[in-house]
Parts: structure tokens; C-alpha cells; sequence
């Protein structure tokens, strides 16, 4: 990607040092207070260990306003503290300066501010930008407890996307999804939510989910997800760097699409357990979200990603 002359966002915290204290069974809840995310992620973690856990629930939270009702629920279903804030360790100039992959995760979350800004103001929008927050192992979001288990997620109560940079090293090294877009795309798609957050996306799924079955609140995170995967696309597909080049190069779609193909739910099924359980999917298949992914790359257009329409 060309990023390297790219400015670094100011939107960043850094709670990095703050790290530990937070089990699977304690902490605060993500923020729904309806039971499907903590039994979902009972039923994820039983099946799949926490290798499936951390590529099923990649960006999970974007969907923890779903279930109705208040209160929260811990990461173990059962009741959890309410969420506490927790004040940033160090600033954004410092924060990007940590190491190579808090730079580049910073470059790329600017580049996302001046996408998506534009793109935006031609709907008649204002594009508010979310903020990163840094971590290492656990720390806690507006929604609950944050673990690094969980993947890179984005907080709907607080309008975060939380990272433990950890997680580049896990794509690459056990899910064979390596290079700097498949890095990318999992901010993007972070952003994606965000996006949907600030479109009223997010709380018309809501009121979805719960008057369906669990199947239906399912096959609706589902096209959440795969939109929030085109949403990825769009903005890489109209993303420019400084010298007004395009920041993918020769490669970069491909390691994209490796990474989306690597976390379909049949994929990570058929490795963890030997067979696929449709109904069961909150993500998408490898090819779906394949399909949504290059969509965006390929219309990069906003328009394009209308998942809620027809066959997905």
C-alpha cells in the first residue's frame, strides 16, 4: 500500500499498560443486554476454541446494540459491571509512534477520515470519525471488557474501534492472510461499522433482530457484516495517498480477499469442528465475503453494498 508519506490520525488513545484483569468470565457486558451475543460467544468458544473465537467475533461488537433491553451481560452471559471508561495512556503522536504496525494502523484509519468524508458529503452527510484505541491483552471498552481473544472490534456505545496489534501476527502466521491491506481491511471493516453506526444501520438491525428467531437474528448479523466488508472496499477502492495515487498497488486486493476468505464462518467451521452449520453462521462464508469485499474494490461505491436486498 501507498501509505508511507500518509499523515497519522489524531482520533487515537492509547491504553496500552492497562492490560490485565479481565477473564472470560468477568468484566462488563457489550452494552445489548439481549442474550445474543453472550450465547453466541458461549457457543463459539465451546466449538471452536479461542482460535475461532478471535476470526468469528472480528468486529462482533459492532452488533452489541442487538437483544433489546438494558443493562449488560458479561462475557459469560451472566451479568457484568457497568462499562467504565478507561482515560488514554498517552496521545495520538505518541500512540502512532509506538512501533511499525501502530504507524500503519494510524495511516490507515486517517486515510478512512479523508475517504469517507468526502463520500459522505456527496449523500448530504457529515462524516463524524471514530477513534482508535490501542490495547495489549485486555482493557475496557464503553461496552465491556475488551480481550484480545475477541479480535479488533468497534464499540457502538462509545463509538471506538479497539485493536491489539497482536492480531496482524495471528492472520498472518496462523491464518495465512499476510500483507498490509489484509492488515488494512480489518480496520476498514471496523470502519464499516462505524459508517453504519452513523447511518442508522446498526439500529434498524436491531429492531430486526429482535422480533426474529435466533436463525433470523443470525442471517441479519450476517448481512451486517458482509456490508461492512464492501464498506472496506469502498473506501480502499477511493482511497488516495498524498501524492493523489491510489493506496492499493498490484497484490494489495488479492491479499485482502485472502484475509476475507480466511475468516468465512464454513472456513473456520469446517477446520475447527469437520462440517458447516449454515444457520449458524454470523459472519458470512469465505465467498461471500469474498463477493462483498471486491464489490466495494471494484464499484467503490457506498450505494454498491446494499446487503439487506435480495440474495447475499
Amino acid at each position: 500500500m501507498r501509505l508511507d508519506d500518509y499523515r497519522t490520525s489524531d482520533n487515537v488513545e492509547d491504553d496500552r499498560g492497562n492490560g490485565g484483569g479481565f477473564g472470560f468470565g468477568g468484566g462488563g457486558g457489550f452494552g445489548g443486554g439481549g442474550g445474543l451475543f453472550g450465547l453466541l460467544f458461549g457457543l463459539i468458544l465451546s466449538r471452536f476454541g479461542i482460535g475461532g473465537v478471535l476470526l468469528l467475533l472480528l468486529g462482533y461488537c459492532a452488533l452489541s446494540t442487538f437483544g433489546g433491553g438494558g443493562g449488560t451481560i458479561g462475557l459469560s452471559g451472566q451479568p457484568g459491571a457497568a462499562p467504565q471508561q478507561t482515560a488514554a495512556r498517552g496521545g495520538a503522536g505518541s500512540a502512532c509512534s509506538v512501533d511499525a504496525a501502530s504507524r500503519f494502523s494510524c495511516q490507515v484509519l486517517a486515510s478512512t477520515e479523508d475517504t469517507w468524508a468526502p463520500l459522505f458529503a456527496q449523500m448530504g452527510r457529515s462524516y463524524t470519525p471514530t477513534r482508535l484505541v490501542f490495547y495489549a491483552r485486555s482493557d475496557q471498552s464503553g461496552c465491556g471488557a475488551a480481550q484480545s481473544a475477541m479480535g479488533p472490534f468497534y464499540c457502538p456505545t462509545d463509538s471506538k474501534i479497539y485493536l491489539d496489534t497482536s492480531f496482524y501476527q495471528e492472520l498472518s502466521g496462523r491464518f495465512h492472510a499476510a500483507g498490509d491491506f489484509a492488515q488494512a481491511y480489518v480496520i476498514g471493516h471496523e470502519v464499516g461499522h462505524h459508517v453504519q453506526d452513523l447511518l442508522g444501520t446498526l439500529d434498524r438491525a436491531n429492531r430486526l433482530q429482535a422480533r426474529g428467531s435466533k436463525a433470523e437474528g443470525n442471517a441479519i448479523q450476517v448481512r451486517v457484516e458482509l456490508q461492512a466488508d464492501c464498506f472496506a472496499g469502498v473506501w480502499a477502492a477511493n482511497a488516495r495517498n498524498k501524492r493523489g495515487e491510489p493506496v492499493l498497488e498490484p497484490g494489495d486486493a488479492e491479499e485482502g480477499l485472502r484475509a476475507a476468505a480466511a475468516i468465512g464462518d464454513d472456513t473456520l467451521q469446517k477446520e475447527s469442528q469437520g462440517y458447516v452449520v449454515p444457520d449458524s453462521f454470523t459472519h458470512g462464508s469465505s465467498a461471500q465475503r469474498m463477493k462483498w469485499l471486491r464489490r466495494g474494490l471494484e464499484t467503490g461505491d457506498p450505494a454498491q453494498c446494499d446487503t439487506f436486498s435480495g440474495a447475499i
